[in-house]
């Protein structure tokens, strides 16, 4: 099921919602406000100007040699792009954020992630990319939020294979 949430220690498997929204003063609010009004807490968030998505495919291609697109289409895709922003969510209620998006027709995708708590120091975040590295698990992207000095820090990680990334750190965190 799309809104599993598989404790793992103190890293779990959790649903991230990918959207795109239009890159004009107050969508982000129109998004946050409706979360909000459904009480729906946001655990992490990134966002980035779709062109850069779309600047990565280019790069893709480039060094895979593989065309993913037309020309043309890379070249209409990067002017489109520029008008939205690429936005990744990890919430507290997963299918209620679901069922809302539909309800007010955004166009959006999940996916499990691998998501882990980690303790506020140096070295920590590193310890963890080295051992997936170890476990030949590539991390498509990964993003974090920090609360304080003193606190625990959240990461998310897109790793390829989710399961066993999950389960590496069981133990760990």
């Amino acid at each position: 099921m799309l809104t599993r949430q598989t404790a793992r220690g103190d890293s779990m498997i959790r649903i991230e919602i990918s959207l795109f929204l239009k890159n004009v003063p107050g969508e982000l609010g129109k998004l946050t406000d409706l979360l909000a009004g459904a009480n729906i807490n946001i655990d992490a968030i990134t966002i980035q100007d779709a062109s850069a998505y779309v600047q990565n495919l280019f790069e893709a291609r480039g060094k895979s040699l593989k065309r993913f697109a037309s020309s043309a289409s890379y070249s209409s895709m990067r002017r489109d792009s520029a008008e939205f922003a690429l936005t990744r969510l990890i919430v507290d209620k997963p299918e209620d954020t679901i069922a809302l998006l539909k309800k007010n027709d955004y166009l959006f995708d999940s996916k499990e992630v691998v998501t882990i708590d980690i303790t506020n120091k140096p070295g920590e975040f590193a310890k963890i990319t080295k051992k997936l590295g170890q476990e030949k698990i590539n991390i498509n992207y990964v993003y974090g939020s920090v609360s304080d000095s003193d606190g625990k820090c959240l990461f998310v990680f897109c790793p390829e294979d989710v399961k066993t990334a999950a389960d590496i750190f069981k133990d760990d965190y």
